[in-house]
Formats: C-alpha cells, structure tokens, sequence
C-alpha cells in the first residue's frame, strides 16, 4: 500500500494542476488572440469551445505517445459518460434547466451523429490512424457551423474567459498554462499507470473512471456555476460541445498518434454504455420540449435518472472487471 501513496499523489496533484493550468491557458490565449485584432466570434468558437476540454486533449495526447492508447480512449469515452451522468445530473438536482429546440435540432442532433460515427470507429476493437484524423478533420465543418448559429453565444462566452488582461499578463498567463497543463498531463499518466501496475488493473479502467472524472472537473464547476447564475444555455451547451471535442480530438488525437488496439469491451461495454446515457438525454430534450416548447425545462428528476445510470455503469464495470 506505501508503494501506492505517490502514485495517488501525483495522480491527484497533475488533475488539480491540469485544471488550473487549463484556466490559465484558455484565459491567456484568449486575451492575447484579441490582442492581435482577431474576432470575438473566432476566439469563442475555438478557444473557448476547446477549452474545458484541454486536460483531457493532453493526457489523451501524452498518454499516446507513452504508448498508453487505451487510457487514452477510456479518458475520451469516460469524459462523456461524466460529463452526462455526473455533471449534467448534479447540475440538474441543483436547477431544472430550460431548453431550446435549437439546442435539440443542432447541437443534439450533432451529438447522436457523432456518436454513431464514434461507434462505426470502435466496433471492429481498433481504432486506426486514417479513422482518427477524419475525426478530428469533422471539427471543422462543425466550426463553421456553430459560426453561422451562435454567433451571439459566442461572443458572449469569449467577453467572459478574456477579462481585462493586458498584452503582457495574457502572454504570461499563456506560457505559465501551457507549461503547467504539459507537466501536469506527464503526471497525471505517470500517476494512473502506476496505480494500474501496482493493483493489477487495465489502464482503460483508471482512464475510464479516476482519469475521466478528474478531467471532467472544469466541466462540472462551468456547468454547475453556471447553473447557479441563471445561465443555463452554457451549462447544457458547455456538456455538448465537450462531448463533441472529447470523441472527435481526444480520442481523434490518441487514434492519429499511433493506431491502438482495444479490448472487446471497450465497444460492448463503455461505448454502448456512453450512446446509451447520450441517447437518454437527447430523449429527455426530445420528451419535455414535445410537451411545453415554449417552456420547456428538463426536470431535477432527469438529473436523478442521468446520475442513477451512472451509477449503473460503475457497478457494470466493476463487476466485469472482477469477474463477479
């Protein structure tokens, strides 16, 4: 047990620092891309949109290139099953949120596709290097996209990340966030693989549950906080958006790096258990805004439900994992 305390440690010390240093970074690199004279709209639909989701890009990135393709993937896949059961649950128990069509017919519909196509990727239990980089080339169009809807939401998201740094503070905060957000994701594999060696443990099983969960903190305090402030349209389109960034760059970066083999559970089990719970919730958008379009508001019994079928899937994974 003594031989586990410093990997705990430095598993627990890099995810603190990744979400800090993810802060730091995205306020940064904000700050200074308006500094050069690009726009509100660009800065919002890039940095902002990317950046609750830097720490697991990293880890993801680091992890491939430690040769730990599965952590990689499990860090993807379990980032969206929190991010779903976990954060949108508890943000839900704390405030119903209300809902648009829009969200439904753009951002969700996305979602389902991409989720699909996820699953096209994972079914044969490897995911190749050509399959990954069509991936990450998809963040594109979508872009544009998100340019020619949520202009408005946009502009408003990148008014809130980028403060009132000047050219210098912004520079400083870029390079101290990148450099932390680095050193942290080294420190965060290094931890999680050795928990993995010392309890004999896959690595796709610390990826898909401390890893994820770690990872998925900015989202939880971005969704949560903003949930208490009345913004509820960043707190939906916040878990969306990171969704789409973790199938799409996560697991598109990890794929692209160096083709991985997987397990054949990783699809039977956490993939289809990911599509289960993001189907769920499309089906809740789907039901309360058939019943009140006007005013419609996913209930704190959803958010009761989502973090049930959480629960769920960790008791799923435990017993497959012990044999019970």
């Amino acid at each position: 047990m003594m031989s586990l305390y410093l990997p705990i440690g430095a598993l627990v010390a890099g995810m603190l620092g990744l979400i800090w240093g993810a802060d730091r970074f995205v306020a940064g690199s904000a700050s200074l891309a308006r500094s050069v004279g690009i726009s509100s709209l660009v800065v919002g639909l890039t940095v902002v949109s990317v950046g609750t989701s830097a720490p697991e890009i990293i880890v993801s990135v680091n992890a491939a290139l430690q040769g730990s393709g599965e952590l990689a993937v499990g860090n993807a896949l379990g980032s969206n099953l929190a991010n779903i059961g976990l954060v949108l649950g508890i943000t839900l128990l704390i405030a119903p949120i209300p809902i648009q069509k829009t969200l439904l017919k753009q951002e969700g519909m996305i979602l389902f596709v991409v989720t699909g196509l996820a699953g096209i990727c994972l079914y044969n239990g490897f995911l190749g290097r050509l399959e990954s980089l069509l991936l990450m080339l998809l963040i594109i169009p979508l872009l544009i996209l998100a340019a020619k809807y949520k202009k408005s939401l946009a502009e408003s998201s990148e008014t809130q990340i980028t403060q009132s740094f000047t050219t210098k503070s912004a520079f400083v905060n870029f390079i101290i966030g990148l450099v932390v957000l680095l050193a942290c994701a080294e420190l965060t594999v290094w931890g999680a693989k050795s928990i993995a060696i010392s309890m004999g443990i896959s690595e796709l099983v610390i990826g898909l549950t401390i890893v994820a969960i770690g990872t998925s903190l900015p989202e939880l305090a971005a969704s949560v906080m903003s949930a208490m402030r009345g913004h509820h349209d960043i707190a939906v389109g916040n878990i969306i958006g990171s969704n789409l960034f973790n199938l799409l760059l996560v697991m598109g970066a990890a794929g692209a790096i160096s083709p991985i083999a997987l397990d054949s559970q990783v699809f039977s089990r956490d993939y289809m258990a990911m599509a289960a719970i993001t189907l769920l919730i499309l089906l809740f958008m789907a039901f309360v805004l058939r019943k009140n379009s006007d005013h419609a508001k996913l209930p704190k019994f959803a958010g009761l439900v989502l973090l049930m079928a959480y629960c769920l899937y960790y008791l799923l994974l435990w017993c497959t994992t012990t044999g019970n």
